[in-house]
Order: C-alpha cells, then structure tokens, then sequence
C-alpha cells in the first residue's frame, strides 16, 4: 500500500474536517486565541511598529482594497491588512505559544480574519479554519523547533506559514488538490532568521510569513500545482531546514535525538496537539511567564515576603537557558541575572507578587525597578535540566531561617479555558482605545463565535473605536 505524502494527508484531513467534528474543547481553544491576538491587537494598534507596517503598506500597495486593519479601520490588499494585523498583534506582546519559540496565532488568525472577511463567512466556518491550521502548524513543527533555530531559522514563522494558509484555504472552501498545492507553495515561500535580531535589528517574521501564506493560496486557488513530496522528499522541507529528512535532530527539548516523520501525522483527527497551546499573558519572553507564575504562587501560599527569602533556585528545561538556540544564543549573554532574565521575573514575583499586565509595552512610560527586585535577582540561580518539561521549572525558595520550600510546574499553566482567558485578559482595559463595555461585546462575540453569523462585523468591527 502507497503511503499518501504528508501534505496529501494533511490536505485530506483539513478537506474533510468539519465543524461538527472538532472536541468542544478544540472549539473552546479556538475561541480563546482568537480572543488573545485581538487583545494584543489592541493593545498595540497606535505603536510605532505598527504606524511603520501602515505606513509601508499604503506606500505600497494603495488604500481601498477588500481587507481591514485592525483597530484602524483602514481598507488594503488582503496581503497588505494581513501583514499590518500580524506585525500588531506582536507589538502587543499577548501571544499564544506552542514549545517555547512558536507563536501560531501571530501568522494564523490574520489570515483567517482577511479569508473571513472576503468570503463573509459564519463563525463556525473561522473555528474549522483555526483549528486545521493551528492542528498543522503545531504537528509540523513540534519535534523539529530546537534543529531549525539550530540551523539560522526561526521557527515561528518558518512553520507558522503552513497554518496561515491552511487556515486561509478551509475558510475559502480550497478542495484537497488545491490545500495539498498550497501547502507545496508554502515550501517555497517560507522564510525567517535569527541573524537579524542577534546583530542589533528587528527581524521580519509572522508578517511576512502570512503575507506569503495568502500568496501561495492564491496560486492554489488559480491553479497552480505545487508539487506532492515537498515536505519529506530528499529536496524538500524537511531537508532544507532540519538538515536532513530522515527525522534525525540536533537538538530537542528532551535530549533525544531522533524522531520519525511519519509521527506527524498519526492520529489526526483523533489526538489535537492544538490543545498544548498556551497563553503568554505577560509581555516577556515566554519562558518567563512560569518564573512568574510560581514563584508568586509559592510565596502567596506560604506567606514569604522578600525579608525572608535568601535565596531562589529554579530547575528548568535546558533549552529555556539557551535562547534563541544553543547553536546561537544571544550575543553577550552570560546567561546570568539582569533585567529580562528568568532571574528578574522571579524576583519580581516573589517582591510584587505578581507582573503587570500592562508593563513592557512598546512605547509607553513604566516606573523604574525596585531597589528589592534587582537585589534579589542576584540571589536567583537557574539550572538547566533535560528532564524537566517547558514552561514547568521546580522552583524552591530558601529562607532565612533555613527552610526551604518547592513548588513543581507542570507546563500547564498557562493552559485555560476560555472563560479564565477573559478573566485574565481583561486587565488589558486601561491600555486599550476601545470603551471598557466594547471590549465586553468583543468578549462576548468571541465566546459565542459559533453562533455569529459574520466574522467580520462580529469581531473586526469591534475592534474599532466607535
């Protein structure tokens, strides 16, 4: 029996997914990221990389084509809107991560909302859409990100490419020959690299990648083939960015060094790795948002304040000290305690309590760190471990009267559904331009996206100020 290649089998999967089919819990995750990158859109739609992507775009291309940015209301191509909108919901810095260094909805939920908008589709027509391409993007990439950062790309949008269009084409009712060729496309048009940022400038990622994700639609959509072993065969995806297409690996998150292709695609349909999606609710470095989580949880449950405390140990999976790749990690870096650093996050919690929702935003004042934060950092160690899971540090607080006290992450989390992403979303209010009870609606409209009838007016529409 021919093995069908894995676009084929992936383009059969996305063909004959329906709605109807998806677990209420993919349907409740496709909800929340939706309600996550519109937040972060909001957040950031008057920020200087985001006047600067407008500003290239209707240099461009022109006004009035047929999709809308965010928040502004402005009309462009359907590529120009898509680019704008990824490049702002970065800005916000409220982005959903799968392993550490993907941010799927960064690429996917642009796209689904230019595929929603021209083709007016119902709401449960964009979850279908959410759910192959975050079901893609996340399979594709799950055993492979530490080897393809190894090699000089990032993975974000070397991956999230595949899920912009899949999400794209369900939405525009692409049948399987027309998916399988643009995810061929995708092959060919998939780009991003880490020299860029390491050497002082600002690399293109998500935008690109779902502006070339609506390209290699189009030629799906007009006919062109895009080839049928262009993932695994001896020239093609795998080989150019793992190195090799015989599943053999670099680096990984657990220390092995193999996996097989041919694990990709088994159990699609039945087993969704969309669910190991997560919530980066704070505007830092994904890593760091479980040095906050549990460091405040332990303190909060054994009532440590910062007299207390001589020292912080955090036990962490090894990739999170070697960012963005061991093979590149960022120029001088000695990995020790400074502001950013998971040190600095877990001082902050064990001090504050917490991290604002609202700090490190791009463009805006923030008051200076406390004396205690930048002490305590200091008396924070961070060791690397190939056992523990990501986002899952143990952390142990040692006292000053000689206890010592643990508490385990799991890498869950950041794991909810959506009602506790609303809750925990909604701090964002005061930083946003929309009035407190439009968001609400936007919340609402989000929450209910299976029974809106226009994707469009439902949620582009409320993201502009009235």
């Amino acid at each position: 029996m021919i093995v069908p290649s894995l676009s084929r089998q992936f383009a059969h999967f996305v063909d004959r997914l329906a709605f109807n089919a998806l677990p209420v819990a993919v349907i409740d995750r496709a909800k929340g990221v939706t309600l996550h990158a519109l937040a972060s859109a909001l957040l950031a739609h008057d920020t200087s990389p985001v006047r600067q992507a407008l500003a290239l775009m209707r240099e461009e291309e022109g006004v009035g084509g047929m999709a809308t940015v965010l928040g502004h209301g402005v009309k462009l191509s359907k590529g120009g809107a898509a680019f704008v909108n990824a490049e702002m919901i970065l800005a916000g810095g409220k982005w959903d991560t799968f392993r550490m260094l993907t941010h799927p909805g960064a690429a996917i939920i642009p796209a689904a909302l230019v595929a929603a908008e021209i083709t007016g589709c119902s709401g449960r027509a964009f979850l279908a859409g959410l759910a192959a391409g975050y079901e893609i993007t996340e399979r594709m990439a799950a055993e492979f990100i530490p080897t393809v950062m190894a090699r000089g790309f990032h993975a974000g949008p070397v991956f999230g490419i595949f899920g912009a269009a899949v999400a794209a084409a369900k939405i525009m009712r692409l049948d399987e020959h027309q998916i399988n060729s643009a995810i061929a496309q995708c092959v060919n048009l998939a780009a991003g690299n880490l020299e860029g940022g390491r050497s002082g400038g600002r690399a293109l990622r998500e935008g690109a990648a779902v502006r070339n994700a609506l390209l290699a639609v189009a030629m799906a959509k007009h006919g062109t083939p895009g080839g049928e072993t262009t993932l695994e065969g001896e020239a093609g995806f795998y080989h150019a960015y793992a190195g090799n297409n015989r599943g053999e690996l670099r680096y990984s998150f657990t220390g092995l060094n193999r996996t097989d292709l041919a694990a990709i695609t088994a159990g699609l349909g039945q087993e969704w790795l969309f669910l190991e999606t997560l919530y980066r609710l704070y505007s830092v470095a994904g890593f760091n948002i479980a040095h906050i989580a549990l460091t405040a949880a332990l303190c909060a449950e054994y009532r440590i304040a910062y007299a207390d405390i001589d020292r912080i140990e955090a036990v962490v999976n090894w990739l999170e000290t070697e960012y963005p790749s061991p093979a590149f990690p960022t120029p001088g870096s000695d990995h020790g305690p400074r502001p950013g650093s998971p040190h600095y996050f877990a001082a902050w919690a064990a001090v504050r309590g917490d991290f604002p929702i609202l700090r490190n935003m791009t463009d805006r004042h923030q008051e200076p760190d406390s004396p205690e934060v930048l002490d305590l950092m200091r008396r924070v160690t961070v060791i690397p471990a190939t056992d523990r899971v990501l986002f899952g540090p143990r952390v142990t607080i040692f006292t000053t009267d000689g206890q010592s006290f643990v508490k385990e992450g799991t890498g869950r989390e950041f794991i909810w559904d959506f009602d506790e992403e609303a809750r925990r979303v909604y701090p964002i209010v005061p930083g946003i331009k929309i009035p407190e009870t439009q968001f609400q609606r936007l919340i609402d409209a989000c929450r209910t996206l299976d029974h809106e009838t226009s994707v469009a007016r439902d949620l582009i529409g409320l993201t502009l100020a009235k």
